[in-house]
């Protein structure tokens, strides 16, 4: 019943948020990190991808449920996917996908980093981050009050 509550609210989009740009901040990081790296090319997470994705998630979120294709009893229960729990799906598998971003002026030393375009990306990923995690917390808030019967 939890479970069911919270995949109701928007909590689980703005997890995947949250998660994303969590792993986008760690490809930047590492930008900036092998900046003076003789031969590094920048590397990055598709935000437009991500976004994609995420918006064909919440299309499909508000489709109606299609029936069962056959009712079950408990003596029957429903045939169960063979994935093991913890094989990646396909929306993990691409959402982890980090491209070699080859835009961007090329130095002598074969690198293309450069600190102000990496410092602006990683400013406005932290944007996307923070506003995920107050909009986590909004909603929190406001099921502890209806948890308390307080306004």
């Amino acid at each position: 019943m939890m479970s069911s509550m919270f995949d109701a609210s928007t909590l689980p989009l703005l997890e995947q948020v949250v998660n994303f740009t969590e792993a986008r901040h760690g490809v930047l990081a590492g930008n900036i990190a092998n900046l003076d790296t003789p031969g590094y090319r920048t590397r990055d997470l598709s935000s437009e991808a991500f976004q994609g994705r995420l918006q064909e998630a919440i299309d499909e979120r508000r489709r109606p449920a299609a029936p069962a294709p056959y009712p079950y009893t408990p003596a029957s229960p429903p045939v169960m996917s063979t994935s093991s729990a913890n094989s990646p799906t396909r929306h993990e598998r691409e959402m982890s996908a980090i491209s070699d971003d080859f835009h961007g002026m090329l130095r002598h030393d074969d690198n293309n980093s450069s600190m102000e375009e990496q410092i602006s990306e990683i400013t406005k990923n932290q944007q996307v981050h923070n506003m995920a995690l107050s909009l986590m917390n909004a909603q929190f808030r406001l099921l502890r009050s209806a948890i308390t019967e307080r306004a």
